[in-house]
């Protein structure tokens, strides 16, 4: 099974190149007005479209679970030597589970978290956690 997402983008050569450092792959196609990214692990189609206008909602972020530190170190290597990376969120509590996290926002305002669960928890948010970057 494979998710599909789709997004107006008003700049596709940058979104483009976010979404290669963030998914850490290459389009499978890249036209003058569409991109499309198909990954294995997640199970993921995302097609970007081109766009003269984008309305992206300001309380939602898309996330990528991944299956240990190592990928999410990965990750934060990656995005960082891209200077993509907005925060970085190590051992917090947050939706009920102890995660290590790093956020990135697309050239549209899209907020992305690659994370990974350590543990499940009680409490849905640590005293000091911005749970959701």
């Amino acid at each position: 099974m494979k998710m599909h997402l789709n997004f107006a983008t008003t700049d596709l050569a940058k979104s483009a190149g976010f979404y290669s450092t963030l998914l850490d792959i290459e389009p499978v196609k890249l036209l003058a007005d569409y991109a499309l990214f198909i990954t294995d692990n997640p199970g993921l189609e995302l097609a970007l479209d081109a766009s003269e206008r984008v309305e992206v909602p300001e309380d939602s972020h898309y996330g990528v679970v991944v299956d240990g530190l190592e990928d999410v170190e990965r990750a934060i290597a990656r995005l960082e030597r891209a200077d993509l990376v907005s925060s970085v969120q190590r051992d917090e509590t947050c939706c009920y589970a102890k995660q290590t996290k790093v956020w990135a926002t697309d050239p549209d305002g899209r907020r992305w978290e690659i994370y990974t669960v350590h543990e499940d928890t009680v409490e849905r948010n640590g005293a000091q956690s911005a749970c959701c970057g």
